[in-house]
């Protein structure tokens, strides 16, 4: 690998890292909470205001993190939210009480929330585009291992029950982050648009090749913008129908049952006649299986494209959903075949809605708009999640697991249909084409 390359994947892995501190920061709860519990005496009502503050915060990081990365650029906001991550890591370690802790818990939300829109943006827009969708997938492998290293860190500090470096751990990372962005440069497309065509095609010289520079530049040319953002141009009608495709998959990957999955399956592995502690420590397998085909998806996505691998997975997801279904619902079906469902659903998620979401995210929002957009579809992405995770006890104890997971199998057959009718397929093109040929679509629509 020469020096250019090295070079352009640190950049990559560096803007990245917001992707394994929203992954850390929303899986360790789920084992630092049994000791919390333990030396806090929460109720369940407070229990659930420290699950769901960051939840709460992320709703909004996602809404006002757009607007900052489109007037201030993508560097800048994810150095900002590398310094709340380090507040909040020590923050949430140190708390005295569960007050403070909730406090810093929504405070942690909010980078996470404005990681999950800013990072997958920035690794689009710094991303040649024969690689991006390996590139902006890294956003979900970096998730991944970020979940997986809270499994292990949980397993980890789980005798001592010290959930106080559970918590802190995580500015490790945070501070890589904040200091790491400081030599990494602003996006291209950003520095064309608010600075100069020569600070742009600086920072493109060092991820592309000359003779590329040049074709992107060109490209990036040919898209009219302005300066300023304006929240009334999304709602356009050349730009209401790619944001209701944006809101559409983002909604549509909460509510197509994965959160139900994670969320159940210490009970199916129980069910399946593992003890207790053998089911908890299988989430740490569930965190392997996702790391590994997070990573076979993000290998496929720039071969067999964003569009195909969505509905491959949809597939996958929705047999798994439905033969649970079943099998918990009038049927009886062997133990192995439900751990097989288990697993067929994870592996199908990884490869496909888990990551090609935010891939899709990141590239088909006009230039003028993108952050603004991608934060309009975060934050409908989080309170798709806030419903999900409230309503997920209310429902399992009102109709039943089983009447549930049939009822995402329902979902999933939605999801398939709206991928199939509006989800255009973006690979290989650069972020200007894809740009052109969604507004020539919206031209012949209106025409």
């Amino acid at each position: 690998m020469n020096k250019q390359k090295m070079y352009r994947w640190v950049i990559y892995c560096f803007g990245a890292l917001g992707g394994l501190l929203f992954g850390y920061d929303t899986g360790v709860i789920s084992g630092a909470l049994l000791f919390i519990k333990k030396d806090m005496g929460l109720t369940p009502f407070l229990e659930g205001l420290v699950v769901s503050g960051v939840l709460i915060g992320a709703l909004i990081g996602a809404a006002f993190s757009g607007p900052v990365a489109d007037k201030y650029g993508r560097k800048k906001t994810i150095i900002i939210l590398g310094v709340l991550f380090t507040i909040g890591a020590i923050g949430t370690a140190i708390s005295p009480n569960v007050h403070t802790l909730i406090a810093f818990r929504i405070e942690l939300g909010i980078a996470v929330g404005g990681a999950s829109g800013i990072v997958p943006l920035y690794l689009a827009e710094m991303a040649p585009a024969n690689i991006r969708g390996k590139v902006s997938s890294l956003n979900t492998i970096m998730n991944a291992l970020g979940i997986f290293m809270a499994y292990l860190v949980n397993y980890m500090f789980a005798a001592s029950e010290n959930w106080h470096w559970m918590l802190g751990l995580a500015v490790i990372p945070s501070v890589l982050l904040m200091l790491g962005m400081f030599f990494m440069p602003e996006s291209p497309r950003w520095l064309w648009q608010n600075v100069s065509e020569n600070e742009a095609r600086r920072v493109l010289s060092l991820t592309r090749y000359s003779h590329q520079v040049e074709e992107e530049i060109r490209s990036i040319m040919q898209i009219k913008t302005e300066k300023k953002v304006n929240l009334k141009l999304l709602f356009a009608p050349g730009l209401r129908s790619v944001l209701f495709i944006g809101i559409g998959i983002a909604v549509f990957q909460q509510i197509i049952g994965t959160n139900t999955i994670i969320y159940y399956t210490p009970t199916i592995l129980s069910t399946a006649g593992f003890g207790s502690t053998a089911a908890i420590a299988g989430t740490i397998g569930i965190g392997v299986f996702n790391i590994l085909f997070t990573i076979l998806g993000m290998l496929l996505i720039d071969k067999i494209g964003r569009k195909k691998l969505l509905l491959i997975g949809n597939i996958g997801m929705t047999i798994a959903l439905g033969t649970l279904g079943v099998g918990m619902t009038w049927v009886e079906v062997p133990i192995w075949l439900l751990l097989t469902c288990l697993s067929l659903f994870i592996v199908a998620y990884s490869a496909s809605w888990g990551m090609v979401v935010w891939v899709i995210l990141g590239e088909i929002f006009p230039m003028n708009v993108r952050g603004v957009a991608m934060g309009v579809a975060s934050t409908a992405l989080w309170l798709s999640n806030i419903v999900i995770s409230m309503s997920f006890p209310v429902l399992v104890e009102a109709v039943g697991v089983g009447v549930l997971f049939l009822t995402y199998a329902v979902i999933g057959v939605f999801a398939f249909l709206f991928v199939m009718k509006y989800v255009p397929e973006t690979k290989g093109r650069t972020l200007e084409e894809i740009e052109l040929e969604i507004a020539f679509k919206n031209k012949q629509a209106v025409s």
